[in-house]
């Protein structure tokens, strides 16, 4: 198996070079079809970003490598055969991405060199937030809107006509004077409480068509729940029937031309005036920059911005004014060379905490959980984010009510890495980590030697037996399909399940009749077992995926790898086999009220 994955740019050879931009070529085409066609990426914005880096940097090194499918070469996707084709009058081009200052310098003198400007001739650009969303080409004819297409793969985009008709913020017809045909190149994107709240009401349709599916009805295509706001909004745009995406709310915002029969403007801030003048929305937020010294400084402003505003963005585009410089500079590859997109830092964002949450776990452990304002951090929206520990809150002295700055650990898991301390509440108080159960009011001790509070309650805490309950039902353990978290927790809401031995005598008709009334899945899985447990085929246990369990044809053995309480559960000698018919099941005697669990 090859390495050269692995091994930094600089020290690859021209074959491992080779290799790896076949890879990268394949695995990026294969994430741009998830995120422009499917509108479902299976990586963050950070990731993609730093496949096409490390593509871009190999590129660099060996431009003799540089491959006909290369990711430099291309945007976007095809279009998808579910609409048909619309050729752009213009490329609709990508945009190169920079991280820092540093970068943005290198990409302003190459912009000189390329003009052979002097040093001090200075570089008016205009900074325009860069929205999250679903980029469309609008074409008009004598002021009147004809077509509509997506990006596509930038020669070619879907035409998507009829549904952006719906869209209140497109004018059906231009305002004032306006040439005789132009392409207006926007954005259609979700706000995001907008977006929160369709998301939900996508979650309760969905869990209505289960409870329909349950009832035996023949249902139609699966309720799609976006996971945020940019797949929302492409989604809503690709649908077949215009009147689903009229049902949905979509924003527009206009912000660049494409083809024209005469040009509009002679700048790039001219033209966005026009724009307004004609009817669009463009952005409050963009600004005329005298100097290209200033785009640091309004980068800052903006990503302070960032958590307030009602929509999302993932940086800043910064573009040369002067449009007869820009078609000076034309493009390279799939990017013009007048343009960049200033990325914020991958996977941060900034919002306000509203509370903090002690969740137990199965062994007592206290858990700190921060409560926020809601906030898309690389593309998933935020609500919760851990805290680890009370040295940790103490450590970085996070109180409620700040503005705290959030960081997804690893793309999976959101944390709080730091307060942003000028915007402190002047109320605000130290947070006092509790010294009992919230759950149980036990007493909660810190040994000496651990950084973890626990609860002291063992059997009479609620929280720590539905742990364990959830524990016990995983993938990692019994892997019973349909006793997820939520099932786990109504059955025990309802007295139904207290302990492991309990799922084993659910009576059928009276967990089904609680399950479907709270539109939960049945447990077949739950009801097989109880089955074979009735029919005494303790033999036949075997079939079941236990991950932690040796199971023989006749008893459970070998315990190796388990917790003392679930060893105690499978000890063949504790176990005994009751009748269902009697009303038992799978009985372990008085063993769940003797184990210290």
């Amino acid at each position: 198996m090859s390495t050269s994955r692995s091994k930094p740019v600089e020290v690859l050879s021209e074959e491992e070079a080779a290799e790896e931009l076949a890879r990268l070529a394949a695995e990026i085409a294969h994430h741009r079809d998830l995120y422009y066609r499917t509108d479902a990426p299976a990586i963050s914005d950070a990731e993609y970003d730093a496949l096409e880096a490390r593509n871009a940097a190999i590129e660099a090194r060996f431009p003799m490598l540089v491959r006909a499918d290369s990711p430099s070469q291309r945007v976007g996707a095809a279009p998808s055969e579910a609409f048909a084709k619309v050729r752009h009058g213009e490329p609709m081009l990508s945009l190169d991405n920079v991280f820092d200052a540093g970068e943005f310098a290198e990409f302003c003198a190459r912009i000189r060199r390329f003009l052979r400007l002097p040093a001090d001739e200075r570089l008016r650009f205009v900074a325009e937030p860069k929205i999250d969303g679903l980029s469309i080409n609008l074409t008009y004819e004598d002021g009147v809107f004809v077509r509509g297409a997506t990006r596509g793969d930038g020669i070619e985009g879907e035409d998507v006509t009829a549904n952006l008709r719906t869209i209140a913020d497109l004018p059906q017809r231009l305002k004032g004077t306006f040439p005789a045909r132009i392409e207006v190149r926007g954005e259609v994107y979700m706000e995001k409480a907008e977006f929160l709240a369709f998301r939900d009401a996508q979650a309760k349709a969905a869990a209505e068509r289960e409870h329909r599916r349950e009832r035996g009805e023949k249902l139609g295509e699966a309720v799609v729940i976006p996971a945020n706001p940019r797949n929302a909004a492409a989604g809503s745009v690709r649908q077949l029937d215009p009147r689903v995406t009229a049902a949905r709310p979509l924003r527009l915002i206009a912000y660049a031309m494409g083809a024209a029969s005469e040009a509009p403007a002679e700048t790039h801030s001219a033209y966005l005036a026009r724009l307004k003048a004609w009817g669009f929305r463009t952005n409050p937020l963009s600004r005329l920059l005298a100097s290209e010294a200033d785009a640091a400084s309004f980068q800052a402003v903006i990503a302070e911005q960032r958590a307030g505003l009602s929509y999302d963005i993932d940086g800043v585009v910064y573009k040369l004014d002067r449009l007869d410089w820009q078609g000076r500079l034309g493009f390279v590859g799939r990017a013009p060379r007048w343009a960049v997109a200033w990325k914020f830092p991958a996977e941060q964002a900034t919002t306000r905490l509203l509370a903090i949450e002690i969740q137990v776990g199965r062994t007592g452990a206290l858990t700190p959980r921060a409560v926020m304002e809601p906030v898309n951090v690389g593309g998933v929206v935020v609500r919760h984010a851990t805290l680890h520990n009370e040295d940790e809150i103490a450590r970085k002295d996070i109180r409620i009510g700040d503005t705290v700055i959030i960081q997804r650990a690893g793309d999976v898991i959101p944390q709080v890495v730091g307060v942003v301390a000028e915007k402190r509440p002047r109320d605000s108080v130290p947070y006092v980590f509790p010294t009992a159960c919230p759950v149980c009011g036990s007493h909660a001790i810190r040994p000496e030697d651990e950084a973890v509070r626990r609860c002291t309650g063992g059997l009479i805490c609620a929280a720590q037996t539905v742990e364990r309950l959830k524990h016990f039902a995983s993938r990692r353990a019994m892997d019973i399909e349909g006793l997820g978290e939520e099932n786990v927790e109504l059955l025990f809401r309802e007295g139904l399940v207290k302990s492991p031995a309990d799922i084993f005598r659910l009576a059928r008709d009276e967990a089904r009749h609680l399950l479907l009334a709270n539109s939960y899945h049945y447990l077949p899985q739950v009801d097989a077992l109880r089955r074979r447990i009735a029919d005494g085929a303790i033999g036949k246990l075997e079939h079941i995926n236990c991950s932690f369990i040796s199971v023989t044809r006749n008893v459970f053995t070998g315990t190796q790898g388990l917790s003392k309480w679930e060893s105690a559960f499978f000890r063949p000698d504790r176990a005994t086999w009751q009748d269902p018919a009697a009303g038992g099941g799978f009985a372990y005697g008085q063993l769940s009220h003797s184990l210290a669990l």
